[in-house]
Order: C-alpha cells, then sequence, then structure tokens
C-alpha cells in the first residue's frame, strides 16, 4: 500500500526514500496514521519552432507557434499530500488512502494566463481501502490503472518535466505520456494482487470502462492485468487490457479493443538500462480511449492502431549523488480501415542530471526535445525545445 511518490522514488534511479522523513503516528487500537508526499516546482522554457506544417493528423501534439513562453510549474509528477491509515484485525490487514494531487501554477483562460486563479488545481488522485493477508491483497477504489504502469513508474522524467503538453496549462506536464507510452490514469477498480515480498507479482482487476466513441455503450468493466519479475539487477514486466463497447440503438454494433504492454530493466548502483513498449487497437492515444477510433466508423471493428516505447539509461558515478540520464522514445497512432492513410508520430529526446542534494530534496536540471511528424512527404516536423531547472522535496 505505498504512495505513488513512494514507488515512482523506489523505481527510478536509485532515488533515496522520503519514507523516514514522513509522519506517522501510532493509535492505542493498534491502527497507524501516516502523512506524506512532496512538493515540486520547475522553471520551464518552451519554444516551439514556427515552420513546422504537421499535426493536422489526428494525434499531433507539438504545435508551431513560434513563440517562446517562461511558466513556473509542476512537473509531471504532481505535488502529492497523502494519508494512509492502516491496522489489522485478526489475520486481515486492512488499510485506506487519500492521495490529493495538486499543481501550483494557474492555467490559461481566453487564450491568457491568469494571475489570479485562486487556487491551483487541485486532483483527487487517489482513494482506496485494501483488504489483505497472507493471500494477497484487494484494492478497491480509484487508483492508477494497471496498463502501462510500469512504464511510466520507470520513466525518468517523472522526476521532471519531459514535454510539456502545452505553454498554458494548469496541470502537469506530458514527461512521456503520448511520447513513449499512453497514460493510464487513475481509475475506479477492484484489483487483486498476490502476496508482496516475492520476486513475481501478478495483479488482475476490473475497472470501470471508458466510452470509445462511437462505442459509448459500456455494459461490462474493463480487464487489466499486470505481471511484474524482480530478481537481483534485473527486473522485467508485461500486462494487457480488453474492453468491449458497442453503439446501442438499432444497429447495436461493438468494438473490443485491446493492447499488450511490457518492459524490462537492468541496473545497478551505477547505472541503469531501460526499454518498454506497447501495442493497441482501439486505446488511441497519450490519454487512453482517447482518439481510439475512425471518423465516422459506426459499423464493425473500425479501431485506430496504437504502438510505441522508451529505451533510457541512466548513470550514477560512484559514491555520487548526481545521476545523469538520456532517454528516446515515441507514440504512433495509425489510421483505422475506413480512413484515408495517416501516421502520426511523437517523439521526445531528454536529457537530464539529477542530484540529491539531501536524503529528502532532489534538484533537476532538464532539457527536451519534443517532435510530431507524420509519413506525408509535404509536412514539415513540429518540433518544441524545452529546458527546465526545478527542486523536489519529498517527506
Amino acid at each position: 500500500m505505498k504512495r505513488v511518490a513512494m514507488l515512482c522514488m523506489g523505481l527510478v534511479m536509485g532515488a533515496a526514500s522520503a519514507a523516514e522523513a514522513q509522519l506517522t503516528m501510532q493509535m492505542s487500537n493498534g491502527w497507524s496514521f501516516t502523512f506524506g508526499g512532496n512538493v515540486n516546482a520547475f522553471l520551464v522554457y518552451e519554444k516551439p519552432d514556427a515552420d513546422g506544417t504537421s499535426g493536422g493528423t489526428p494525434g499531433g501534439i507539438v504545435g508551431a507557434s513560434g513563440e517562446g513562453a517562461t511558466r513556473i510549474r509542476t512537473g509531471l509528477l504532481p505535488a502529492f499530500a497523502v494519508f494512509d491509515a492502516k491496522g489489522k484485525e485478526g489475520n486481515t490487514d486492512l488499510g485506506v488512502h487519500f492521495g490529493f494531487a495538486p499543481q501550483i501554477q494557474c492555467g490559461a483562460v481566453g487564450g491568457a494566463v491568469q494571475h489570479d486563479c485562486f487556487g491551483a488545481q487541485i486532483d483527487m488522485r487517489q482513494v482506496y481501502l485494501t483488504v489483505g493477508g497472507t493471500w494477497g491483497q484487494i484494492l478497491a477504489g480509484r487508483e492508477l490503472g494497471l496498463f502501462g504502469r510500469q512504464n511510466i513508474l520507470t520513466d525518468q522524467t517523472l522526476f521532471g518535466v519531459g514535454a510539456t503538453g502545452g505553454q498554458f496549462s494548469g496541470g502537469t506536464t506530458l514527461g512521456r505520456i503520448g511520447f513513449g507510452y499512453i497514460y493510464p490514469q487513475f481509475k475506479a477498480q477492484m484489483t487483486y494482487s498476490t502476496a508482496a515480498g516475492r520476486p513475481f507479482q501478478l495483479s488482475i482487476g476490473l475497472f470501470d470502462p471508458a466510452s470509445n466513441g462511437p462505442y459509448t455503450q459500456i455494459e461490462l468493466p474493463r480487464l487489466e492485468a499486470e505481471g511484474v519479475y524482480s530478481a537481483g539487477n534485473t527486473k522485467f514486466w508485461f500486462g494487457g487490457l480488453v474492453q468491449n463497447n458497442s453503439t446501442g440503438g438499432v444497429a447495436d454494433e461493438s468494438a473490443t479493443s485491446y493492447g499488450g504492454t511490457g518492459g524490462i530493466r537492468f541496473g545497478s548502483s551505477t547505472f541503469s538500462l531501460t526499454a518498454s513498449g506497447y501495442y493497441g487497437s482501439g486505446l488511441g492515444t497519450t490519454l487512453l480511449y482517447t482518439l481510439g477510433n475512425g471518423v465516422g466508423g459506426t459499423i464493425g471493428d473500425d479501431l485506430r492502431t496504437s504502438m510505441g516505447g522508451i529505451g533510457q539509461l541512466t548513470f550514477t558515478p560512484s559514491n555520487s549523488k548526481m545521476t545523469l540520464a538520456g532517454s528516446w522514445g515515441i507514440s504512433i497512432l495509425e489510421s483505422s480501415d475506413s480512413e484515408a492513410d495517416f501516421k502520426t508520430k511523437n517523439w521526445l529526446a531528454s536529457g537530464g542530471l539529477y542530484y540529491q542534494a539531501t536524503k529528502s530534496l532532489k534538484a533537476v536540471a532538464e532539457f527536451n526535445y519534443a517532435v510530431t511528424g507524420d509519413d506525408s512527404d509535404l509536412t514539415d516536423d513540429n518540433t518544441s525545445i524545452a529546458p527546465a531547472f526545478g527542486l523536489m522535496l519529498f517527506f
């Protein structure tokens, strides 16, 4: 029942654990209460090139305004305020978890960033209960999805900015969402996981289904699964999902979307090499179940193809607090059979320096180069640069 921020820290670049800094109170009835989280802020300058002419096909992310902008904003990992209560009754482990995920900057209204936004966005990302024992654990509530979860939690940009997702966004940055994986999102679920503390853990869950227009009827829940194996310096994972939707009405046509994902991480205290990828039909791009279907494809299985992946290398000199990381990733969205052919490609090259200044404080310097392109010879790629510097404090 670890917090997302803590789980991320254990998976990426051997960052120092913030568990020692969190506040824990032991109650007289045997229950314990814990408060922890993080706050981060990044100074980001982004400048899209004005000469790009891509982005007309579905799924394009990088624009071509030619105008630079500076923001002070939250990175890919939002600030988290996390509250846990845990207890044991008989042989049953019980727990509840609430995770608030605010961002620090204002968004744009009417094309202009507001000076006073009367409170930045507060996202109630996590609220769930857990019931566990030697047989494993059941999680019921709102939590990060299983499909592609390890892909984002092993991404270096989780502790940085990555692709911004827009200069004037009021939310978190994209990191590599839409540039190497599809965002699993925090969704209502009932998920069973085998017992922790063993080399292999399997999780399988029923999820609140999503409309996948024009297939908007959601009679059955979505099924997601993930398997993770860790031994020594090696970790690998695999996962999948399947969901059926229908149009309803007189025609009542249905479509089944599906996907698979996986990856491997090999490393030590000084370096790590990570590769992950995904493939799916009807999943869309950037956000799960966005742009998954062809326009006007209301009859039959008219689904677009999604694929992508990441390659990443990190290096930490011996006895150093500095980690260097570099990565490249791409997401591709291909047309359905009923559409004119297109292939939208969003890719991101990212390099960063991550300095563990204290046990809880991390300083980050990052440079990102994002591209949106397609297979047309008549267009030029949209490109953007985004250098960033920030501080992250985990407690």
